[in-house]
């Protein structure tokens, strides 16, 4: 008789170890851009029951259909690799889940469309003159829909209570398209490139022009006078020694080499658990930071219990990683070396040890993660060239709007307090209590993150809620009760866009 536990069976009688349906892909075969597919398929997946945590069954006794396999083992011990995790049955195949789960798939996707319609005006409008470092238009807004018959001046004149109890505040939490599941989940402009990064169950949600650039710019703060370095390019285990061997030091081309090296993750893996086609090594820490920036990829945060308690989490851009004191939205962690190894056994694996032992969780040396902080902590912030030496307006050039704009930041905005020149942060955690407002779990402190650079990094805030600066600075004036008015507003995303 064999114990079914939530897709782990103990038997007494066992296969041999199969990490996966297909062999192992190559490095530079999992990094090498793909050419864009005319007709990708889509794919769909659904919700595994969850409910039940241990059950058993009569259905493969020892002596019976288990050991009549012609590949059982004879070693006692746990078979914790032959079920999917969350399977529904024992013996339930990866292309039995995988089929489900693609079947399952427009249905989320529409879904969470429909509740993006219900909140978001996502025809896009632009910036006439501000662009991203290579030149993608700055998308701007408010793009909140507000309740028929609600102003943005009405709602700034209503008590916190009265918004929360009519359920008219415009920025509520924005959830994973998938949040029983959550999981990295990469734009279409990055799968297009690199396909090994699409999942078969849930796609990107955001459209592409509240998105950064692909590729991002890098810029070195050892090597200011270059610029963009990254020549157009999405750096790679392939490329990376090519564009950087003249720039970097050994030491840092090292660290790179690792940042741009796959290694398994809960949904990227060589096992029947994955959620991607074919088996993977894996995703690499600049699959997400991308250039050392980003363009939007999310996952849920590693912190919080149970499933539905954890938020949605949008990479963050790890330019001027230099000069920040503290690393990750909620664990304030001191040092990005501490950063670099927890990311691997709480991020890669939602902080689940056994799912990591399952998928092959990586362990690096001391020695290679500071090669990997060296490199980062040259990312540098876009030039500003309307900046002086402390980070402040130079008055000669810059415009009316982004003067009065600096005015209303450190004074009536309040930014200030926590967006301290010159980096624009204060190596602080800050709880804005935004419960509040919105019927929802309260988030507790949250890091504050830098400004430097900010134009270049839609979407807004840890989810993403806020698409525009213009929906960040409405979304503020809101939750600290600034009473700014419309002119006021739009000088402040002014000046950030100086940023």
């Amino acid at each position: 008789m064999s114990l079914w536990v939530g897709g782990f069976v103990c038997s007494a009688i066992l296969a041999p170890a199969t990490a996966g349906s297909g062999p192992f892909d190559a490095v530079a075969e999992a990094q090498t851009p793909k050419p864009v597919a005319a007709d990708r398929p889509e794919a769909k997946k659904s919700d595994h029951d969850r409910s039940a945590v241990f059950q058993a069954t009569n259905a493969q006794p020892a002596s019976g259909a288990l050991a009549s396999q012609p590949d059982q083992g004879k070693v006692l011990g746990f078979e914790f690799y032959r079920d999917p995790l969350n399977a529904t049955r024992p013996m339930q195949t990866f292309e039995e889940v995988m089929q489900a789960d693609k079947a399952a798939k427009p249905e989320i996707t529409a879904n969470q469309r429909k509740l993006l319609e219900s909140r978001y005006d996502l025809t896009p409008k632009f910036d006439s003159e501000a662009k991203m470092s290579r030149g993608k238009p700055v998308p701007i807004g408010p793009t909140a829909r507000l309740r028929e018959g609600v102003t943005w001046d009405a709602l700034a004149g209503m008590a916190p209570e009265d918004i929360r109890k009519k359920g008219i505040f415009p920025y509520p939490a924005l959830p994973h398209p998938k949040q029983s599941t959550g999981g990295q989940v990469f734009p279409k402009m990055q799968i297009d490139m690199f396909p090994r990064l699409e999942r078969f169950d849930v796609e990107f949600d955001l459209p592409d022009a509240f998105l950064p650039e692909f590729p991002p710019a890098i810029f070195l703060q050892n090597r200011p006078e270059l610029g963009d370095v990254s020549r157009g390019e999405v750096v790679s285990i392939n490329n990376f020694y090519r564009l950087f061997k003249d720039i970097l030091t050994p030491v840092q081309l090292n660290g790179l080499q690792f940042l741009l090296t796959p290694l398994p993750q809960e949904e990227f893996n060589p096992t029947d658990d994955r959620k991607s086609v074919q088996p993977s090594l894996g995703v690499a820490c600049f699959d997400c930071h991308v250039n050392g920036h980003t363009t939007g990829q999310f996952h849920l945060n590693p912190d919080d219990r149970p499933q539905e308690r954890r938020f949605r989490l949008d990479t963050v851009s790890l330019r001027g990683l230099f000069n920040q004191q503290i690393h990750g939205s909620k664990r304030s962690l001191r040092s990005v070396e501490d950063f670099t190894e927890f990311e691997f056994r709480t991020a890669y694996f939602n902080g689940d040890p056994i799912h990591a032992m399952k998928k092959g969780f990586p362990i690096l040396d001391r020695i290679h993660v500071s090669h990997m902080a060296q490199f980062q902590n040259m990312l540098d912030f876009p030039p500003a060239p309307k900046l002086n030496a402390s980070g402040r307006l130079d008055p000669a050039k810059a415009s009316e709007a982004e003067r009065r704009g600096e005015q209303v930041f450190f004074g009536k905005g309040q930014c200030g307090t926590c967006h301290q020149p010159p980096t624009y942060l204060d190596h602080q955690m800050h709880d804005l209590h935004v419960e509040r407002f919105a019927s929802e779990a309260p988030l507790g402190p949250m890091k504050t993150f830098t400004l430097r650079g900010i134009k270049d990094s839609p979407p807004y805030l840890h989810d993403g809620r806020c698409l525009t600066l213009e929906d960040t600075v409405e979304f503020f004036n809101l939750v600290l009760e600034l009473k700014l008015n419309a002119q006021e507003k739009s000088d402040l995303a002014a000046f950030m866009r100086a940023l």
